[in-house]
């Protein structure tokens, strides 16, 4: 009796331990494939904004050449425009791009700084030329200066909407590539077309802040470069495919703050 009792018990206990067994691995298979669901889960895109996707946009490399000379049209700043050098000089390239752009109509839209001229102990206090238009553009018998880069770049912007390109703060190489492409380039520089010394700056004190600026200020349009000259369309003398030397010219346009506008193709 005794010894049938024993053998039921060993019996038994195979037959619970093999059963307890499959059960664990059961159960381990059904966590492994737990897991790897979730994984998956996780790795599914969310119900979030999806990534965004700029269409019909082909990234080209653009070789340098070694020389660029655009035949881009010249207009005369004089003698409605005698301050009016910037708008002229947008209005040339806009017209290569083969819009209708006039220079008197560019000067009225051009944003306008409000700031008057003021002298106050030796201090002059005017406009700040990155936000409008300083003073006068039509007369040398009132006040006035010029524009910079980001008046100029918003207004070209309602010409070429989306196509505007600021190119302030490059390096001179970037500007070759966009000549190198068939894209002149509207730049701030000064009528001496060189690196000025102090003698040439001033300090004016504007809502701002204080500015330092030079009453040399110009803008031209480029049109071309070669090993040794820069070639531009100067609006004060009317002079189409004018040349300077490029280091000079290279010196005084960064000494100017690299303030360049072009547009994309």
């Amino acid at each position: 009796m005794l010894k049938s009792f024993l053998m039921f018990l060993i019996v038994f206990t195979s037959i619970a331990g093999a059963f307890l067994l499959e059960n664990l691995q059961e159960s381990h298979v059904a966590m492994a494939v737990q897991s790897v669901r979730e994984l998956l889960d996780q790795a599914e895109p969310t119900s979030g904004p999806a990534p965004l996707v700029i269409e019909d946009y082909k990234a080209e490399i653009i070789p340098i050449k070694d020389h660029v000379l655009l035949d881009a049209p010249v207009i005369w700043q004089m003698p409605e425009l005698p301050r009016g050098c910037e708008v002229t000089s947008l209005a040339m390239m806009l017209q290569y791009k083969g819009l209708e752009a006039d220079k008197l109509k560019l000067a009225e839209e051009v944003k306008k700084n409000p700031a008057e001229f003021r002298l106050n102990d030796g201090k002059i206090y005017f406009g700040d030329p990155n936000e409008g238009f300083v003073g006068n553009m039509y007369t040398y018998t009132q006040p006035g200066l010029g524009v910079y880069h980001k008046p100029i770049a918003e207004l070209a912007e309602k010409y070429l909407p989306g196509k505007i390109k600021d190119l302030t703060g490059a390096e001179f190489q970037e500007l070759k590539i966009h000549l190198s492409d068939s894209r002149p380039v509207w730049v701030i520089i000064n009528t001496e077309y060189r690196w000025l010394d102090d003698s040439f700056f001033q300090t004016w004190y504007t809502p701002n802040g204080a500015v330092k600026v030079t009453t040399k200020e110009h803008s031209v349009l480029i049109t071309g470069y070669d090993k040794g000259f820069v070639y531009f369309n100067d609006p004060l003398t009317g002079e189409k495919n004018k040349k300077a030397p490029l280091p000079d010219f290279v010196e005084a346009w960064v000494q100017m703050g690299r303030q360049a506008i072009t547009y994309l193709p």
